[in-house]
């Protein structure tokens, strides 16, 4: 089988650090390209210095042409949104599939994007067609997608932790409080006052309170499963350490249910779903460090359900998860480097 040809689109950030790493891993993926605006066309190890004598390509100018002419199939997206749609769209015009790591085109309403990233959507007309990358959702719609909207990190937390509850209609909707934190990298590596180290050393703060821009995302999601409208309270915070995610999930149950049935809705929802483990005992971000798992731990307190989800904000948060629909979409296994 010819390896899949694959361009990274955005070669500066960690997660195209990570992109990297999990490709030259792949049995059936080559990286052919890796498009970036820095100045005098760098090798990627001078960059990220781990992939020294690793892969030897130069971050080159986007051309979509040239990438087409070379035979690239799927492009990873890698750049912040607002910027991503405007390569998006050359590549789709090219008859090259694209995976898109940002929020241009997670959200299917325009109004809602304009209200929540403060801009319009630079591609509104494509909001309908693309399919949200969360394969343990919507895996079934993935094999003919051309265009994928990666899910966001905290996102995946709060529907993967509450959607068997969900959509067996076992809690009250209108109860959801997701209270999530979140490594400095989930930033990004581009220097930020809030996360320089004097900043954010020793300190532990929540942000953005009520209007998170990944409220939306949650709620569509949620809502598409319960088969009507999902509303939540989403409360990010930012912890000193470098990577992973913490989500303690709060919810009203519509009736008495005890932790064995939990556990036992959760298995049945979840089953042949390799990367969702489920925990007896509760998780930490390091058991889920460098991996595309999410772990999962349920407790019920005083008539609540409490819902503890971790995962690696970089990895299974954007670049594993990446790769895990590139795998549904090429019909390869679906941990196909991954473990």
């Amino acid at each position: 089988m010819n390896p899949v040809k694959v361009a990274i689109l955005g070669g500066s950030g960690y997660t195209a650090v990570e992109l990297i790493r999990i490709l030259l891993r792949h049995p059936y993926a080559r990286i052919e390209a890796i498009a970036s605006r820095q100045e005098g066309t760098p090798r990627i190890g001078e960059l990220h210095p781990s992939l020294l004598q690793r892969i030897d390509l130069r971050c080159e100018p986007f051309d979509p042409d040239a990438l087409r002419a070379r035979g690239v199939e799927c492009a990873f997206g890698c750049l912040p949104h607002g910027m991503s749609s405007s390569v998006t769209v050359p590549l789709l015009e090219r008859g090259i599939r694209v995976i898109d790591l940002s929020a241009d085109y997670r959200l299917r309403d325009a109004a809602v994007y304009l209200d929540y990233y403060g801009e319009p959507n630079r591609d509104p007309g494509r909001l309908s067609q693309a399919v949200y990358g969360l394969p343990e959702i919507y895996g079934d719609e993935l094999a003919d997608a051309r265009l994928i909207a990666n899910p966001g990190c905290y996102p995946q937390t709060g529907i993967l932790g509450l959607a068997p509850l969900v959509a067996a209609k076992r809690i009250d909707l209108g109860s959801i409080i997701i209270d999530s934190k979140s490594g400095v990298s989930g930033a990004g590596r581009t220097p930020k006052l809030s996360t320089h180290f004097p900043e954010c050393n020793e300190s532990f703060s929540a942000y953005s309170v009520g209007k998170h821009r990944h409220t939306p995302e949650i709620e569509q999601v949620l809502s598409d499963i319960a088969g009507e409208a999902v509303r939540v309270i989403f409360t990010p915070h930012l912890v000193p350490m470098d990577r992973g995610i913490f989500s303690t999930i709060y919810v009203a149950p519509t009736e008495p249910i005890g932790e064995s049935e939990l556990m036992a809705l959760y298995r049945d929802y979840y089953r042949d779903r390799p990367f969702i483990r489920l925990r007896e005992t509760l998780p930490a971000t390091k058991d889920t460090v460098g991996t595309n798992f999410v772990d999962i731990a349920l407790r019920v307190v005083r008539g609540r359900i409490i819902v503890l989800v971790c995962e690696d904000n970089l990895i299974r948060g954007a670049s594993g998860v990446a790769v895990q629909n590139f795998n549904r979409v090429y019909g390869f296994p679906e941990t196909t480097a991954l473990l």
